[in-house]
């Protein structure tokens, strides 16, 4: 063997330990990616939902935006409850907020949104009264 088939030879070797490591690095990245992922809250529901009026189901984790969206709040009236400007805080989850504007109170953030919901809510409509059925009347056995 010559001289320059040893080098290229060892060129494409080398060629293809480069890929080989190529693939590996973003194929590491990828799992990693789709781990994440999985541990990412639901998408916000859209107006083919229900709206949500529990308010005990809110988290630390979500945004004001994705509350807005949930409950179908103005989300500005949020921004007023919590005397926060808007600019600067909205992909900021409320455990976010909380920490950088009232870091002495913890919870209070959550509190005070849940707090703004329930007073936008309006009052629940009464049912009507139910109507009364007539009493189920014997059917006379039929005689041949």
């Amino acid at each position: 063997m010559d001289n320059s088939t040893t080098k290229q030879r060892n060129f494409v070797v080398g060629l293809i330990v480069i890929g080989l490591l190529i693939i590996v690095f973003f194929g590491l990245r990828t799992v990693r990616a789709f781990r994440e992922f999985h541990n990412f809250p639901p998408p916000p529901p859209f107006a083919t939902k229900a709206i949500e009026t529990d308010v005990n189901l809110i988290r630390d984790w979500m945004t004001l935006r994705y509350i807005s969206l949930t409950y179908h709040i103005p989300l500005n009236l949020l921004y007023e409850t919590l005397k926060i400007p808007p600019t600067g805080n909205e992909r900021k989850s409320l455990k976010q907020l909380n920490d950088k504007y009232y870091p002495e109170s913890p919870g209070i953030v959550i509190e005070r949104v849940k707090t703004a919901i329930l007073a936008s809510q309006s009052a629940p409509t009464p049912l009507p009264p139910a109507t009364p059925n007539p009493p189920l009347t014997p059917v006379p056995p039929v005689m041949p």
